[in-house]
């Protein structure tokens, strides 16, 4: 079964190699057979190399929704990091999915991310027979393909697109530029969003430059777009508390997942 002789070497490399006492093996043990269960329970034909960090958060967010305490979730987060750092030392794997598996702060819950599957079952309730609807699928792609935080979408300026090139620049935290890669499939919808929303509205002073407006031709606020995507995820029936910074952590994961370096 999955792990199961793995576990048993890292038992064998805590007590001998370690010398750690009975009850700091029998914890590591309970934490790793925990972790063990649950990808046999959810992700039962997934191969050692096959784990990735998604798999790691969602087994974490599995322990958030039986209310297993912060102080726990880190303890056993530092098992999982001690075992697969084992698991490279023993030329069982050839990369670490726990490199990036935040402790939790004392206090906070793990930030929520979002899958692939559930980021499309959001955009698919997105009602586009409603004019609005195209600007919203073009935010939701645009906070999720470049990873953008809530106050650099608002900002972003249509002297700040560069399609041709596949870039966007952004205006990030201490006023520091930079340069962005965007998805085709961004790129689609904010030209579908421009052609059949934005070109129809009276847009007011001081908002001609922004990107993103209202049905009165103003900027966004972090407000409206709080309450876009809550909505959303109401209407979807995703049983998460998201916010617009949950895209940036599943921007994040996903690409890690698919082989990004960590910097």
């Amino acid at each position: 079964m999955l792990l199961r002789n793995e576990l048993n070497d890292f038992i064998s490399f805590l007590q001998i190699e370690k010398s750690l006492s009975d009850n700091s093996v029998k914890a590591y043990t309970a934490d790793i057979e925990k972790l063990i269960n649950f990808l046999e329970s959810f992700h039962n034909s997934i191969s050692l190399k096959s784990i990735q960090l998604t798999h790691l958060k969602e087994f974490i967010e599995y322990l958030n929704q039986f209310g297993i305490a912060v102080r726990s979730q880190a303890r056993i987060i530092s098992g999982i990091r001690a075992f697969f750092n084992f698991l490279i030392l023993e030329n069982y794997i050839d990369n670490d999915p726990s490199l990036l598996l935040e402790l939790p702060a004392i206090g906070k819950k793990l930030p929520v991310f979002l899958s692939v599957k559930e980021i499309d079952e959001l955009q698919a309730v997105i009602d586009l027979s409603k004019e609005e609807g195209h600007r919203n699928k073009a935010i939701i792609e645009t906070l999720y393909s470049c990873g953008l935080r809530v106050s650099e979408l608002i900002n972003l300026k249509l002297t700040d697109l560069y399609f041709d090139l596949g870039f966007i620049k952004v205006l990030g935290k201490g006023n520091k530029e930079r340069l962005v890669p965007i998805s085709d499939s961004a790129i689609k919808e904010i030209t579908i969003y421009q052609e059949k929303f934005r070109k129809k509205l009276a847009i007011q002073p001081q908002s001609e430059n922004i990107l993103f407006l209202n049905r009165r031709g103003k900027q966004l606020t972090r407000e409206m777009i709080f309450t876009i995507v809550k909505n959303l995820a109401k209407k979807s029936g995703l049983n998460k508390n998201i916010s617009p910074h949950t895209f940036r952590h599943s921007f994040a994961t996903h690409l890690v997942d698919g082989g990004a370096d960590l910097r």
